[in-house]
């Protein structure tokens, strides 16, 4: 089965599902200052690190997408925050002045 590219996460999301991916699903839900992606930005994950969308940007997102993969295996969902206050934040590259926080959960 040959991928489609989609402007929607969700939609990818969706076919994902139907094809039985175990997947989570990262949503921006805060965001303080200058920030790489606005609210309600969409990043989907499978079990096997594929993923589509964006929450922020470079080391951000492999951060989100380690995180997403304990979240498919455990089925807790989690809320992260990055920013240049969190030593975390320096080590995955969010330099940009602001803050993220975003919901990763478990679907399907």
């Amino acid at each position: 089965m040959s991928e489609q590219f989609h402007d929607d996460p969700l939609k990818v999301a969706e076919d994902w599902m139907r094809e039985g991916r175990p997947l989570a699903v990262a949503t921006v839900v805060e965001t303080w200052g200058s920030a790489p992606r606005p609210v309600g930005s969409h990043l989907v994950i499978d079990s096997e690190s594929n993923f589509e969308g964006s929450v922020s940007g470079g080391c951000v997102e492999g951060a989100v997408i380690a995180d997403a993969l304990e979240v498919i295996e455990t089925g807790e969902p989690k809320m992260l925050e990055f920013g240049v206050a969190d030593e975390t934040a320096w080590r995955v590259g969010l330099s940009c002045g602001g803050r993220i926080r975003v919901y990763v959960e478990r679907v399907g």
